[in-house]
Order: C-alpha cells, then sequence, then structure tokens
C-alpha cells in the first residue's frame, strides 16, 4: 500500500501504530457516503412533495442534517466512522490517537464546503497530495487524521526466553507484575522498557536497559513453568 504509518507514543508508554488513509480510500467512502445521502434524500423529497411549501421546509433541514450535521454525528457515536468510512474500515481520530469528539467532528465536516472549492473537492485534494499525513484543510483545523480501523489485539503473548529463578522469593502480586511486565514490553517504546525493568532492583541487581529487561522476560518465563 503506498500509505503511510504514524507512531504515536501515549503517555503510558505504549506506541501506537496508525496506518493513514490516502485520497483514494477516502474518495471512495465520500462516494458510498454520497450515495447513501442521495437515496435517503429522494426518499424525503418523495414524501414530503405533497406538502407543498412547508414540505420543502422540511426537505430543506432534511438536507443541511443529512450533509453538514450528520456525518459529525456518526464520528463521534459511531466510534469515529460514517457508513462509508465502515465500508472501505477507516476511523477518524485526534492527532494523538483518540476517538474524535464533537469540536473536531464538527469542524472537519463543516469545512467540507471549503475542501469542495473551485470544484469536487479539487482544493482538498490538492491539500491531502501535499501534506505527508493526507489531510485536507477541515483535518488541519480540526486536528484529526483518517486511518485505517485495525483488528482489536488479542492480547500479548510472553516473548520466549531463557528461564531464569528469581533471586529473592516473590510474593502472588509481585509475579503478577512481572509477568504483566514480560507480556507488555512488546508493545512498549524502548524507553517505557528499560525505565520499568530499572524498578525492581532486587531482581535485575546492577543490570542497566536492555539487559534488565530481558532479565526480568527470564524471570517471567520461569514462573510460567517454562524449563
Amino acid at each position: 500500500m503506498l500509505d503511510t504509518a504514524r507512531r504515536i507514543a501515549t503517555p503510558e508508554g505504549i506506541e501506537l501504530a496508525l496506518r493513514l488513509a490516502g485520497p483514494v480510500p477516502r474518495a471512495l467512502a465520500w462516494g458510498v457516503d454520497f450515495l447513501l445521502r442521495l437515496a435517503a434524500l429522494g426518499l424525503a423529497a418523495a414524501i414530503l412533495g405533497a406538502l407543498g411549501s412547508f414540505g420543502m421546509g422540511l426537505f430543506l433541514l432534511a438536507w443541511f442534517f443529512l450533509e453538514w450535521l450528520f456525518p459529525a454525528w456518526c464520528e463521534v457515536n459511531w466510534g469515529g466512522a460514517t457508513p462509508g468510512k465502515k465500508a472501505l474500515k477507516l476511523v477518524v481520530l485526534h492527532d494523538d490517537g483518540t476517538p474524535v469528539r464533537w469540536p473536531a467532528a464538527l469542524a472537519r465536516n463543516l469545512l467540507r464546503a471549503v475542501d469542495f472549492l473551485p470544484l469536487f473537492y479539487c482544493l482538498g485534494l490538492v491539500t491531502m497530495l501535499v501534506n505527508r499525513e493526507f489531510k485536507r484543510l477541515g483535518d488541519l483545523a480540526a486536528g484529526t487524521i483518517v486511518v485505517y480501523s485495525e483488528p482489536k489485539a488479542r492480547g500479548f503473548a510472553l516473548p520466549a526466553a531463557a528461564p531464569l529463578a528469581p533471586p529473592v522469593a516473590l510474593t502472588l502480586p509481585e509475579q503478577r507484575a512481572i509477568l504483566d511486565f514480560a507480556e507488555r514490553a512488546p508493545g512498549l517504546t524502548a524507553e517505557r522498557t528499560e525505565e520499568l525493568a530499572a524498578i525492581p532492583r532486587a531482581l535485575v541487581g546492577r543490570l542497566e536497559g536492555r539487559a534488565a529487561a530481558e532479565r526480568l522476560v527470564g524471570i517471567a518465563n520461569f514462573l510460567v513453568g517454562r524449563r
């Protein structure tokens, strides 16, 4: 795929790898949403057409809601995705990887009017092509990115390593903490892994950095009965 990846380190030290969606899948998602809106508006016109000017007023309200507010509502309440984005497995997030909220969702959708200029989203397309994160103007103003949704993680597996007996007796909570560290270490940044590994001095002694982390993983393998 030609799309790029963006890595975000959370305050907890977890490193997230997000695959940014480019113009083509985003255009396809917009096309699906457009066809759905068109069908809904056609149905509304058929129903409200018999009500005269009052029906026309209701139709315009329905058009405004479907065109500008419904996409924002979907992104906030449907996990960051409109029906079209769900079909293409895309999701809208804040720049820091957190779920999108109302202010950002409204800003990025209302600014589609600017991205549309001068015709058929030309300005938005040009902006995405010159931006390394494929952001249109609405995304730049709202601080959002569009990424591929990933399947839910099945959890961490304990990395295999030569088992090492702990040099001191460990309580059950201490054993659980060591196992949790070993399971989550592959998903942590190197800096956070080394920081956590330096805490149990009674187990790692004078070891530092990666060596300390590897020793804790070895102790975890011993605790689960690997020999």
